[in-house]
């Protein structure tokens, strides 16, 4: 059984982007679920004999808190021994396990994972059976519509042996995995999937303000919107969305506001195994769309440590 959300807006798992400290933030400021960045299976097993060697658990390899609970987990890989091995190691740590056949990455497709599995309804039906089969816990679904424009209803066809297997919930951005990232996200792809489907369906793709978060609700009839991008470097969507939706209003945050969450979002890195590379890059998503931002990002990508980082973002203070 799927755990209850505190909000109909989740953060969507993006690699590189949903660290821990950006989960907890984002989860502390109205996100109702957060997903951690997806992870091989492969991986997975073989981080989990050498951490069995040393005494600790899987853990160390997918950090998280407990404050981002309901966490969800997110799998990738399509070899049904392997699934089955690592779904059964993650499971007591995780409130849900998801499955990823959405990512267009051709890393990943290559491999028959993802968004390459959209055309194999049949071994996605096995993937579906031995993820259900293996744990207790809820498994859900992340999806694309199709591979190609001429296949961009693929998605029904999954879905429905989705449903039938026991998935419990499903996730669908409505682009291609062709598409990638480019073009519009095809919102009425997301109504037809509702219209049909007996489960929870989450909206995923183009919402960037709470304006956006109410129009897909009602245009779609999804039960929970998913946001990616759009919280990059903005945590402050998630609360924003919720005021929205109950209230018909939200607070605008400022400059000094965004910096503010950064150092929120650099404390919350302490303890972890976050690249420095990583943590500058999120740095400048907090900037994004500022005046003065290239001089800024240019300053930011220059710096060799945190030390160095938090001085360039405290002397942004003074000239907003």
């Amino acid at each position: 059984m799927l755990p209850r959300f505190s909000s109909r807006a989740f953060l969507a798992p993006m690699a590189g982007v949903s660290d821990p400290a950006l989960r907890l933030q984002c989860r502390q400021k109205g996100a109702g679920l957060v997903v951690t960045e997806f992870t091989s299976i492969h991986s997975i097993i073989a981080k989990e004999r050498q951490l069995r060697e040393n005494s600790s658990t899987i853990q160390e390899f997918i950090e998280f808190s407990e404050m981002e609970r309901p966490l969800s987990v997110q799998l990738f890989g399509s070899d049904l021994a392997a699934l089955k091995k690592a779904a059964q190691i993650v499971e007591p740590y995780f409130d849900v396990i998801d499955y990823n056949m959405g990512c267009p990455a051709p890393h990943i497709t290559s491999q028959m994972a993802g968004g390459a599995l959209l055309q194999e309804v049949n071994l996605t039906r096995q993937i579906f059976s031995t993820l259900v089969d293996s744990v207790k816990k809820p498994v859900t679904l992340k999806i694309r519509a199709g591979v190609t424009s001429s296949e961009r209803r693929l998605f029904l066809d999954v879905a429905e042996v989705a449903e039938s297997e026991g998935i419990e919930m499903i996730t669908l951005h409505p682009r291609t995995v062709s598409q990638g990232y480019s073009g519009s996200a095809d919102w009425d792809l997301i109504r037809e999937l509702k219209e049909v489907a007996g489960i929870p369906i989450v909206g995923n793709g183009d919402i960037l303000s709470p304006e956006d978060a109410a129009r897909m609700l009602e245009q779609t009839g999804c039960d929970y919107i998913m946001i990616g991008r759009g919280a990059m470097g903005n945590p402050f969507l998630f609360e924003q969305i919720n005021d929205y939706l109950k209230t018909g209003s939200y607070s605008e945050y400022s400059f000094c506001d965004r910096l503010d969450a950064f150092f929120e979002y650099l404390h919350l890195t302490s303890g972890y195994r976050i690249k420095f590379a990583n943590i500058k890059t999120q740095a400048v998503r907090f900037i994004r769309g500022i005046r003065g931002a290239p001089k800024l990002r240019a300053q930011i990508s220059s710096s060799q440590n945190v030390a160095q980082l938090e001085e360039i973002m405290r002397q942004a203070y003074t000239n907003p």
